[in-house]
């Protein structure tokens, strides 16, 4: 019988168990897919927690990699045997075998690995729709971004770099500073003995940044709204120490008719045409050697609990992979 990990209590990581589960066969619009690799993400954290709602008992984890074993009628776009990889959809990554809607599957191309593409899809669609969509990000532009050698962190500073775009990032330790600029970072921040407000300001001679990707959440903020340009947009997409505070709206006029949003990635690739279409561009970046992109930690799928710890103690960088 196939294992899942499952979420029967929020809480810490000890509430995920790895269950015997039944995987029937696909319906209509549906495919059954053999996980080979599977995506550790930050959300995934918020739902154990209970800080994103979830309906209980539930699986968790929204991306992975492996094969399709069956479709169900109305799928012509993956077949049996067909390398697949996807983010989002309903929760239950974390498993050796699911069922799920075929409309998220991408086919992977032959230049990418199922280990490679279980650290893609959420991260690197995340890059896209905030480099790509949410602010068009242009050469010669100057960014910050939090958590500059996490897993999204370091594909954002090779994407940054393949635009042509001075990306400022913020890192906990000089270890992760050397990390983030290897990978095309141009300037780092050690938040944890520099004042990254005063950084930024000195770093970009006291104009500010025009964009701010924050996906620390309430230990940045409102810092991050001070390194800022006028009409610049704060970019708030996660919440790794935290949810950001309620905010008054008048702070964002007097700091100088300021902009923020809070995207999902769930909205921006809420379509198949629009999955395909991140994909491609994520893809062809990859295949053309822009963005490297391998698994930092790899644990067994039965052993997310010390993933989990791992990630949230932040002894993680980059990505981090779950094996079934």
């Amino acid at each position: 019988m196939p294992h899942a990990i499952r979420v029967h209590a929020t809480g810490g990581p000890d509430v995920l168990t790895f269950d015997d589960v039944t995987v029937g066969d696909p319906g209509p619009g549906e495919a059954r897919i053999r996980h080979t690799a599977v995506g550790v993400n930050y959300i995934d954290t918020y739902h154990r927690s209970g800080l994103y709602k979830i309906p209980l008992p539930s699986g968790i984890g929204s991306e992975a990699a492996g094969v399709v074993e069956a479709v169900g009628s109305g799928v012509d776009w993956v077949k049996p045997g067909d390398r697949v990889a996807y983010c989002g959809g309903p929760l239950g990554s974390y498993s050796e075998v699911r069922v799920m809607p075929a409309e998220r599957l991408v086919k992977l191309p032959d230049g990418i690995s199922d280990h490679v593409a279980a650290t893609l899809m959420l991260k690197g669609f995340t890059v896209q729709y905030l480099f790509r969509q949410t602010h068009r990000l242009k050469e010669g532009d100057t960014i910050l971004f939090h958590a500059a050698a996490g897993g999204v962190g370091l594909i954002a500073c090779q994407w940054a770099k393949a635009l042509g775009v001075t990306m400022i990032g913020t890192v906990g330790s000089d270890e992760k500073a050397a990390l983030a600029k290897e990978n095309g970072c141009a300037q780092t921040i050690v938040y944890t003995r520099e004042n990254f407000v005063e950084r930024v300001k000195a770093l970009t001679g006291g104009k500010g940044v025009p964009v701010v990707y924050d996906g620390v959440g309430k230990e940045t903020f409102p810092a991050s709204l001070d390194c800022l340009s006028p009409r610049g947009l704060f970019v708030s997409y996660g919440n790794a120490s935290g949810p950001v505070p309620p905010l008054d709206i008048m702070l964002l006029s007097a700091k100088g008719s300021l902009y923020v949003t809070r995207p999902t990635l769930f909205t921006y690739a809420a379509k198949r045409d629009d999955i395909a279409g991140m994909a491609k561009e994520l893809f062809d970046l990859v295949l053309a050697g822009k963005i490297v992109s391998e698994p930092r930690q790899t644990f067994a799928l039965k052993d997310a609990t010390a993933a989990h710890r791992a990630l949230e103690s932040r002894a993680t960088t980059g990505a981090t992979v779950l094996m079934p």
